[in-house]
């Protein structure tokens, strides 16, 4: 059972300490020890084993697990990987056409659904759990114990049964399959080893110095890679604590966070900046806070630390990697650099050319245990995704610093090219965010005759800001032109109240660009 996820549970048998805490403000509030939570997870096993045919557990198999944060998903996803079967987590608010896309890519044999499900009327889960031929089963949280309802077909009913007895996950077994955010065209199917999972949370285990003491609110959604291995798994590898609330809620935070005595958590900048605008009345004590999954500005650091009184450590992390590839460290064990991604974490990082020569500037690239050996089913992905050494692409444009740490200049299918000058949006979007009336800033290219592409970017005012859509793009103009090379300067700025975003809060560009910039039509030849 070693490098398995069950080495969570290998010192914790028996134990009293707090491992989930479902907090007042959700439904059923409910404190799970460890030892507890062990008995869950193997009374869930055992009566999904008794209700679903064996072929539909057999080792390998896809699970799909489509549910808000909860005890009812947590015990799901360990029960799954323990069952030596694949966690495939999905977006509860997907359509049906995309419950259908993953569905029929992970050839998923069970969708796991909240209590109900079956009986609202096109639920865009169900509908396309029963066009894919996946078995339906409904789970809840009494409070009291798990309750377990698969919808089997009447044809498979008198099918045989595997028992608990017969599961033993091994290390390099799939254990979590996600997709890619599908930034650059279609998402890409991303298996996770037992391995891969295990490498990463000891990686982040260390970085945060987690133990049994520390406890995390956690906001982030599980279906995502952020929340799922960062705020839940490494946690639990701790022996630490994890309050989950169903969702994010800025009105519920601090009352949650301070209830339940947690010191950290993570999230996505919008939340960063979600919370800075909802402050506590008085602070609690932090330990630190963790930003991943998008570039931080630093003026949106600088503000964290000043109104909570905790080091902020940005992070940079990618599905492929089972999450966490850097971190800023602890303020005891080095600096913390606002727009720096921070120091390798127990994985290789290298800047590579289009050669894969070492460089100045290039292509961060990165080598490690918690790596996805290759894509589902996508032998081409795969092989332009890796060098000959070895090293996986992200895809990132970085360099490094006289200190060795990682800074970020753009998504490499990101950078603007204006005329044949590469514009990093990243260091655009810092420089819009330190503006005193913006909250959220993006730039991206647009299509242009003369240039190839032009900078625009859209904006979102701070809370009170009265100003129109005019003058604010003049005051920007100006603004920018103070602090940034000519062609670098935003050509068009548009206002807008909501952000277009992904679920996990992460900002894409190419999306942006489409709901933003509409291309002018080009005038019909003369006949």
């Amino acid at each position: 059972m070693a490098d398995t996820l069950l080495e969570i549970f290998n010192s914790k048998k028996g134990s009293m300490h707090p491992a989930v805490i479902i907090p007042k403000s959700a439904q059923v509030p409910s404190d799970i020890n460890y030892s507890q939570l062990l008995d869950i997870l193997y009374d869930f096993s055992r009566k999904l084993a008794s209700q679903v045919p064996a072929r539909c557990l057999a080792r390998g198999s896809s699970i799909s697990i489509s549910y808000p944060n909860s005890l009812e998903f947590t015990v799901a996803f360990l029960a799954s990987t323990y069952m030596s079967l694949i966690a495939s987590p999905l977006n509860p608010a997907y359509t049906q056409d995309e419950f259908n896309f993953y569905l029929e890519d992970s050839k998923s044999t069970i969708m796991i659904l909240p209590k109900g499900a079956l009986n609202e009327k096109n639920n865009p889960a169900v509908l396309a759990a029963q066009k894919q031929g996946a078995i339906i089963v409904e789970v809840h949280w009494n409070g009291t114990g798990i309750e377990v309802n698969a919808r089997v077909p009447s044809n498979l009913v008198n099918e045989p049964h595997r028992t608990i007895e017969t599961f033993s996950p091994k290390p390099d077994e799939p254990a979590l399959l996600l997709h890619t955010s599908g930034t650059t065209g279609r998402p890409k199917g991303v298996p996770l080893t037992h391995l891969n999972l295990l490498t990463s949370m000891r990686n982040i285990v260390n970085t945060y110095e987690l133990t049994p003491n520390d406890c995390t609110l956690l906001v982030m959604p599980l279906f995502h890679v952020h929340g799922l291995i960062c705020g839940l798994l490494s946690t639990l590898l701790s022996g630490g604590v994890a309050v989950i609330p169903r969702k994010f809620s800025a009105s519920h935070f601090w009352q949650d966070f301070q209830d339940n005595k947690c010191n950290w958590y993570t999230a996505v900048p919008t939340i960063h900046q979600i919370l800075l605008r909802s402050p506590p009345s008085q602070v609690p004590s932090v330990r630190f806070i963790r930003s991943c999954s998008s570039s931080l500005a630093p003026s949106t650091l600088h503000q964290l630390e000043e109104a909570f009184k905790a080091p902020v450590l940005e992070a940079y992390a990618m599905t492929e990697a089972s999450h966490q590839m850097t971190s800023n460290p602890l303020p005891h064990r080095g600096p913390h650099k606002a727009g720096s991604v921070g120091l390798g974490q127990g994985v290789e990082v290298v800047i590579l050319d289009d050669a894969g020569n070492p460089a100045e500037l290039g292509e961060v690239c990165i080598r490690g245990k918690n790596v996805t050996k290759g894509y589902l089913n996508n032998p081409e992905a795969t092989a332009s995704s890796f060098t000959k050494d070895g090293y996986f692409r992200t895809g990132d444009q970085g360099k490094k610093d006289k200190d060795g740490y990682l800074i970020l200049t753009g998504r490499i299918k990101e950078l603007i090219n204006r005329g044949g000058e590469k514009i990093s949006p990243i260091e655009l979007d810092s420089v819009m965010l330190s503006h005193p009336k913006i909250s959220e800033a993006v730039s991206f290219g647009v299509p242009d005759d003369m240039y190839g592409q032009e900078v625009h970017a859209a904006v979102v005012l701070k809370s009170g800001v009265k100003d129109d859509e005019k003058s604010i793009e003049r005051e920007l103009i100006a603004y920018c032109q103070s602090k940034l090379a000519k062609f670098k300067v935003p050509k068009r700025f548009y206002v807008t109240s909501v952000m277009p975003k992904t679920a996990t809060g992460k900002i894409q560009r190419r999306k942006i660009c489409e709901v933003f910039f509409k291309a002018p039509a080009k005038p019909q030849a003369k006949l």
